[in-house]
């Protein structure tokens, strides 16, 4: 039986490339012991922020096995994002993903023929489960970027007992609304982890447990420390460090495509290259990047 226990904050890596575009899996190992030395104990790979709909099966077979690989010599928990691609290659990425020894596993649903009900989400992810019978398996709910936008608590309370392998969503929504639904929805015996980086404090007060944002990525420090004052009601220290990566993120935004302005910002906050972004993605020429730094600069304060 496949439990899934993690609860946290998780860090959705970037993919880094070589200049002729190939893969560059090289820093992998000195990616996850930055994070991990910075409180992180999980990573997603090849979600949104890896730009994993962008690589073929080939090139996030070598990445899934990177993080596999680092995550096993940090401890750290690696969820490997599956989807976005034909149905016999997610079927095909899940199951190398098992055999490798993923801890867990996250979906996007079929971007072309989309479902359109609780019950055709349901069914579809139970062809991925089937594929990967032994790992945990959650979906990546993500409206604006999928056009699939199903409800998530009727999805919940309708698959229970469906996918013996389902274990919950990954939430990127600003709607607090319905990801809190969905957090007590079936009993609340789903994991929910929200994906809005100006909404961690928020969201953590509501009491939700699980985090999965690209901000987390530069700003580690900052969530970690949101949820340490939290947990010891210090609700205004915690306050003033969401509006300092709200601020950070928004400044970021301005520039482009959430991709290739957060890899700026990583390259720039960090000691790591996770170099540009893949086309179809469109990259800051060199002004604009240096222009979004000055003004980050003005926001961010390292903790």
């Amino acid at each position: 039986m496949a439990t899934f226990t993690f609860r946290g904050l998780m860090a959705p890596v970037f993919t880094a490339f070589n200049k002729d575009w190939s893969v560059d899996v090289s820093e992998v190992p000195k990616y996850a012991k930055f994070l991990y030395d910075n409180g992180i104990s999980a990573v997603l790979a090849l979600g949104s922020t890896g730009e994993g709909p962008l690589l073929s099966v080939a090139e996030r077979k070598a990445v899934t096995e990177a993080w596999v690989a680092a995550g096993k010599s940090t401890k750290q928990h690696v969820m490997v994002q599956v989807g976005g691609c034909a149905l016999p290659d997610v079927l095909e990425l899940a199951k190398h993903a098992e055999q490798i020894g993923a801890d867990s596993l996250l979906c996007l649903p079929d971007l072309y023929f989309k479902p359109k009900t609780p019950q055709d989400l349901i069914d579809y992810l139970k062809n991925v489960a089937a594929a990967a019978p032994n790992t945990p398996l959650l979906y990546y709910h993500i409206p604006m970027w999928s056009a699939v936008d199903i409800n998530m608590e009727q999805f919940l309370n309708l698959s229970v007992g469906q996918i013996p392998t389902f274990h919950g969503i990954k939430y990127t929504s600003n709607d607090l609304t319905e990801a809190y639904n969905a957090l007590k929805a079936a009993g609340g015996r789903y994991a929910v982890f929200l994906g809005a980086d100006t909404l961690v404090q928020p969201a953590l007060a509501l009491g939700f447990d699980s985090i999965i944002a690209t901000s987390l990525n530069f700003m580690p420090r900052h969530h970690v420390k949101i949820a340490q004052f939290l947990k010891n009601n210090q609700v205004e220290e915690a306050r003033k460090l969401q509006d300092e990566i709200t601020a950070t993120c928004k400044v970021i935004a301005k520039y482009g495509h959430w991709v290739p302005t957060m890899k700026v910002a990583m390259n720039y906050l960090t000691h790591l290259n996770v170099g540009l972004a893949r086309a179809p993605l469109k990259n800051l020429n060199e002004a604009d990047a240096k222009e979004m730094q000055s003004l980050v600069k003005q926001h961010y304060t390292a903790q």
